[in-house]
């Protein structure tokens, strides 16, 4: 079966790489990627390392993402960095409301809603990261969960807003557990949602990029980016090693 939606490939490399092994990372990936007009490979590198790796993606097919920002331009806010200021470094996407970054750090809907607006302001592309946990899956609460994670961004940017905006669909239950969904289990919940989506608005539904970030990996991205509504993964672990992610990016169509 063709796949209607371009592919997306991103790395989240989250807290991990000192600045040698980022830019020797980076360097692997960029060498040995090679972009056609239907696949994108991106790396969400930690902020620090942002001015250094996007002296490198900037010559090459490979998009630079950055993991967090804070939804004022500027300001008294000790610590953090705005999306204005990641736009200053070639940055193109942005990951929001990573299961992470809601259950360690207090990101809630409204504030998750609140840094896609703001990327969305400086033209960064949101990847916009929604997920159930184990207990709300066997609950059958997934794609509640999911609506309500959504619905608080669609009432503050717009449906229409989604024409600039990707969504990841992380299972809290498969994120660094080994755990994956099987690729039906995901599939069905990643239709489910475009279903859901195309309610309120057919063509943003069919465009709309929606990844899967459950542990995907080599052995099992094949089988995953086949289903017809999964159109790229948010990978974790096996983003560090280059091989790995590269034979992930390969491994799509």
């Amino acid at each position: 079966m063709s796949h209607s939606r371009n592919i997306l490939i991103a790395g989240n490399w989250k807290m991990n790489t000192t600045r040698a092994e980022a830019m020797q990372l980076a360097s692997k990936i960029i060498e040995s990627s090679s972009a056609t007009e239907h696949k994108q490979l991106i790396i969400c590198v930690p902020n620090l390392h942002l001015a250094d790796i996007s002296k490198l993606t900037a010559s090459s097919t490979v998009k630079l993402g950055a993991q967090n920002a804070h939804w004022q331009n500027n300001g008294a806010f000790t610590g953090e960095i705005s999306t204005g200021m990641l736009k200053d470094y070639q940055v193109d996407y942005l990951l929001v409301g990573h299961s992470e970054r809601r259950e360690m750090f207090g990101d809630t809907d409204d504030v998750v809603a609140l840094k896609l607006e703001s990327a969305l302001k400086n033209d960064l592309t949101p990847i916009l990261c929604i997920g159930e946990t184990l207990a709300q899956r066997d609950n059958g609460q997934t794609l509640e969960v999911l609506k309500t994670q959504c619905e608080a961004v669609i009432s503050r940017v717009g449906i229409e807003a989604f024409t600039k905006v990707c969504i990841a669909y992380e299972p809290i239950w498969a994120i660094g557990t080994g755990k994956t969904a099987s690729p039906e289990q995901a599939q069905e919940v990643h239709q489910a949602l475009r279903e859901w989506i195309a309610e309120q608005d057919v063509a943003v539904a069919q465009n709309l990029q929606i990844l899967y970030g459950g542990s995907m990996n080599a052995g099992n991205a094949k089988d995953l980016l086949a289903q017809p509504d999964i159109d790229g993964g948010l990978i974790g672990g096996a983003s560090l090693n280059a091989d790995d992610f590269l034979q992930i990016y390969f491994a799509a169509g």
